[in-house]
């Protein structure tokens, strides 16, 4: 469900302003419906009127032009729009990755935080460029089993580097019908790492 807010105005003519300054939205993605008057004024409901895919391609667009990078975007949305996904394809896909993914994760949180100033819903929206995050999962996948292996072998717990949630999250579902290791997430915030440990 996306934004809304019931609230009282002056006028039908101030509604829309009120709306603006509550929302911290542009006027052209505001709907504003009169509900009734009263002695007070004019109750209004305000409702944010936006395709949340063909927003977020645009901004999207709008950094990679600011930066002025080459690049094809392809959009997809999954059961309305719970899901976004935005795959970007260019001549500088391991800048737009940064070292480890970085770039590439304060490129989605940016996204996000737009995704999420249109709607009070839980919206999934992930961004991918060049394939990274598939081929990461890949290693990724690689590394956990080769690890556990390790683990049940020399029966001694290993500490890999640290990751992000994204991450973290590919290993604990690689491992988790293991019989004979189990994952835990130790330490904080950038240093948050997995530790994989023998069950016995």
């Amino acid at each position: 469900m996306q934004k809304k807010f019931e609230f009282t105005a002056p006028s039908a003519e101030t509604a829309m302003d009120a709306a603006v300054q509550k929302l911290h939205i542009s006027s052209d993605k505001i709907y504003i419906n009169v509900l009734g008057e009263t002695a007070a004024g004019v109750n209004c409901e305000a409702l944010v009127d936006v395709n949340l895919t063909l927003e977020g391609k645009k901004y999207l667009e709008g950094i990679l032009k600011a930066l002025g990078i080459g690049y094809q975007i392809e959009a997809r949305s999954i059961n309305g729009e719970e899901q976004l996904y935005y795959m970007i394809d260019s001549y500088e896909n391991s800048l737009l990755i940064g070292v480890k993914g970085k770039t590439l994760e304060a490129i989605q949180i940016l996204l996000r935080n737009l995704i999420y100033s249109y709607t009070k819903e839980h919206i999934i929206a992930s961004v991918d460029v060049g394939g990274y995050k598939n081929n990461r999962a890949h290693q990724l996948e690689i590394l956990a089993t080769k690890t556990a292996k390790e683990v049940v072998k020399t029966k001694m717990p290993v500490k890999l580097d640290p990751m992000n949630s994204y991450e973290r999250r590919i290993i604990h579902e690689k491992l988790a019908d293991w019989r004979d290791v189990y994952t835990e997430s130790e330490g904080e915030g950038e240093n948050r790492a997995i530790v994989i440990k023998p069950k016995n």
